[in-house]
């Protein structure tokens, strides 16, 4: 039955996203903000689908930790699901990301008209150079940053080694960085098909100040906070 329904999702998706691409390229001309918010109904649509036909949900602890103004938001990454939920939890954002991503057909121009931050990881401090120059101009329009530091998906249970490119343009922009843990693994693992039902737990940590500060510094302390409720959160999988 849990394939059986994660195939009726596949098939929404299938249905869904070259008529809603097609909306999303006429969204264009827009305004980045007000394109962006089109461009998110989208995600909106899949998550609500996501409950019925796969039985997932999403709650969210420590949703008071989050400041009134754009910040860069650090990540664990386990799934495409919190890259969906995150669209809801939090205000209008950027994703720094791989260029790859962006020529998905149909999913990547979608991804290109929300102003993400795309780089080539193989450039090394030119890339980090890029993502505090780029991201600091998106901090100024108003969106937040997602940054999913490991770089890559890791399966709940599992680290991946973190890289200063979010913790580095916080510190460059002045702007605080908020953690998150969760456990979007355990209900949709990463390249799979079959997703689980559940209920998938994002945790949002106490701001990190970054003023006076070193990105090595702000990105151990974001570190060992998304580590330490790991256990909690991927309890079942651990």
């Amino acid at each position: 039955m849990t394939a059986l329904r994660s195939a009726f999702f596949f098939l929404f998706l299938v249905l869904l996203t070259p008529p809603y691409a097609l909306l999303v390229l006429l969204c264009a001309p827009l305004p980045r903000l007000a394109r962006s918010r089109i461009i998110s109904g989208w995600t909106r649509i899949v998550l609500c689908a996501a409950r019925p036909l796969l039985g997932i949900r999403y709650r969210v602890e420590g949703a008071t930790n989050l400041p009134r103004e754009p910040a860069v938001v650090l990540s664990k990454h386990q799934s495409a699901y919190e890259t969906l939920a995150f669209q809801e939890i939090f205000p209008p954002q950027v994703h720094v990301l791989k260029r790859e991503l962006l020529w998905i057909p149909f999913f990547g121009w979608g991804l290109a008209l929300m102003s993400p931050i795309a780089i080539d990881r193989s450039r090394g401090i030119r890339a980090l150079r890029e993502i505090a120059r780029r991201g600091r101009i998106r901090l100024d329009q108003g969106f937040w940053v997602i940054v999913f530091p490991e770089g890559t998906r890791v399966a709940p249970g599992k680290q991946g080694r973190y890289q200063p490119g979010g913790a580095w343009l916080a510190v460059h922009a002045g702007v605080p960085v908020v953690p998150v843990a969760h456990n979007a693994g355990l209900v949709w693992p990463r390249y799979a098909f079959v997703k689980y039902p559940g209920t998938v737990t994002f945790r949002i940590g106490p701001q990190i100040p970054t003023r006076g500060r070193e990105p090595n510094q702000v990105l151990a302390e974001a570190e060992a906070w998304i580590e330490a409720q790991q256990p909690e959160l991927c309890a079942a999988a651990c």
